[in-house]
């Protein structure tokens, strides 16, 4: 790598490290903010709390490394414009393209550093900090939990699997209920395609019972609706509502195929499954889309102008990002195309703003 490169690089880097650090800090303090408070109604000791907010920083990275980036670009491109350190390279023959080619790089492996985060460590922190945030600290049932995507419920002498938990309208769906006798032995097996909350039961709707002994079915009957009565309520099963956020991207493909084999509708899923995906490259977009915003400011490109236009873009694209990925998960555009739209169109638009840019 030549002096040049280095000295860009370093610079580049520096800057980066800055505006993330700043990006995490400020999401901690408002997170903890909008959440002591709950917090301290619980009575909760303050290495969960503190345990907790440890577990947000790798979502925390995934979700401002683009903006990041985009700060950076910004800032590093105009103090270098500012002192004209930007008209000596030029001035050497040095094009715009070989200038900002560490920027491109460090970008990319932003990248690929937020794509292995959101594959390998955030699933896991989400899994704990939830964990944390529902058991330890609200005091809810830890005897709910979810594994290999399905629920799994111990209740007395029953034992309860169900497929998927719908935090919307609190339904479980897929139910396997098995109810043992004093050593373990199951004594009767029901199976229900859906149970809802009614007051303290659960009501299951298609309902087939098969009767067994020995380890054998000796009857079997369906009912219409069933009502059990479970010690099991809809804020425990919340602790696993939103576990796509706990699943990394090949178990989001795993989850979706066996939705799609038993016959639900795995739309919503894909979506954030593709959308996991093109979230990891946004930082290259923000580097794409900075350098021509920087190089056009010229020398007026100061430290307010930078972090005004990098927060404007920032947050255009999540904005258009979330409008565009809610269509794809309600099913009216295909999750592949919501997931990569906003990418494409913020590479246009760096496209067109680069061929203002002499190169």
């Amino acid at each position: 790598m030549k002096i040049f490169s280095r000295y860009i690089a370093t610079a580049y880097a520096k800057m980066l490290g800055l505006c993330l650090g700043a990006f995490i800090a400020i999401y901690l303090v408002v997170d903890f903010l909008e959440k002591i408070g709950r917090f301290a109604r619980a009575n909760a000791e303050w290495k969960f709390i503190a345990l907790f907010f440890l577990t947000r920083v790798p979502e925390i990275i995934c979700q401002t490394a683009s903006m990041a980036v985009l700060m950076a670009t910004l800032l590093t491109l105009g103090m270098l414009s500012l002192n004209s350190e930007l008209t000596a390279m030029r001035g050497c023959g040095l094009s715009l393209a070989r200038i900002t080619a560490p920027i491109f790089a460090i970008a990319f492996a932003v990248s690929l550093s937020t794509l292995f985060v959101s594959e390998f460590v955030m699933p896991r922190c989400n899994t704990q900090g939830q964990y944390i945030r529902e058991v330890l600290i609200d005091k809810k049932s830890p005897s709910t939990f979810f594994r290999q995507q399905n629920i799994w419920h111990k209740d007395e002498n029953y034992i309860l699997k169900a497929r998927l938990f719908d935090p919307a309208t609190g339904n479980l769906k897929g139910i396997t209920l098995w109810k043992t006798g004093t050593e373990m032995e199951p004594q009767q097996r029901i199976e229900a395609t859906q149970g809802e909350l009614r007051g303290n039961d659960w009501l299951f709707r298609d309902v087939v019972i098969r009767e067994m002994a020995g380890g054998n079915i000796i009857s079997t009957k369906s009912f219409p609706a069933l009502l059990v009565k479970l010690n099991l309520k809809a804020a425990d099963l919340k602790v696993v509502g939103k576990f796509s956020d706990n699943m990394g991207i090949r178990e989001l493909i795993s989850y979706c195929d066996k939705l799609r084999k038993g016959g639900y509708d795995p739309t919503r899923f894909l979506a954030q499954m593709h959308s996991r995906i093109s979230l990891s490259f946004a930082p290259v977009i923000m580097a794409f889309i900075g350098i021509p915003f920087a190089m056009r400011g010229g020398r007026s490109s100061g430290i307010a102008l930078g972090i005004g236009t990098s927060l404007g873009i920032g947050f255009a694209y999540f904005i258009i990002n979330s409008v565009i990925l809610s269509f794809g998960q309600a099913g009216v555009l295909p999750p592949l195309v919501s997931a990569w739209a906003t990418n494409l169109i913020f590479i246009m638009i760096g496209i067109w703003f680069g061929m203002k840019v002499e190169i």
